[in-house]
């Protein structure tokens, strides 16, 4: 009668690698779709737009005062000899801005009115946080206990580092900027 050896700890580690070379070739590659996006801070929020609606990002500069204008609008600036209105974002949100600093930044967006009508106004942020590509599936649908005035405006959630962001579209918040006061 013959006896098997028993097999030892390195035959157990060689099958194992063994086996592990063979399962590399099962891996598959998912190519996920990506969007780019720009993360921004409005007081403690984070909030985000797709790259895609912005053209500049621009540093703060002087914003002039427009007598009349409704008060999210800050006021206009001057963008290389054209006139760019400026939407205070937080004001249109809901949401309380930081006092303005060095970080303060001004987002030039363009995007379109509820008629396909195009449109470019700048966003007052408080600061930038970061540019990213995330896959889709990564964005969840907005929660329904979202404050009133993100309603409408906010398409999805995401994490980003330890931090929930919000993610807008901005069609949408031109679209609430140029509804008449009602």
């Amino acid at each position: 009668m013959t006896t098997e050896p028993t097999p030892t700890a390195r035959d157990r580690l060689d099958e194992a690698l063994q086996w592990r070379g063979h399962s590399e070739d099962k891996i598959v590659e998912v190519e996920t779709t990506k969007v780019q996006l720009l993360i921004f801070a409005i007081g403690p929020s984070l909030l985000a737009l797709p790259a895609r609606a912005l053209t500049e990002i621009l540093p703060s500069s002087p914003i002039y005062f427009v007598p009349g204008c409704p008060p999210v609008i800050e006021g206009v600036i001057n963008l290389r000899g054209d006139i760019v209105s400026v939407i205070r974002l937080g004001g249109l949100l809901g949401l309380e801005h930081a006092p303005a600093s060095r970080a303060t930044a001004i987002l030039l967006g363009r995007g379109r009115d509820r008629a396909g009508e195009p449109i470019q106004s700048g966003l007052r942020v408080d600061r930038v946080i970061d540019v990213l590509a995330l896959p889709e599936s990564s964005i969840q649908p907005p929660p329904e206990s979202l404050a009133a005035p993100l309603q409408g405006v906010a398409t999805g959630l995401f994490i980003h580092g330890e931090a929930s962001v919000i993610l807008l579209d901005l069609d949408a918040i031109l679209a609430r900027f140029l509804e008449p006061a009602g």
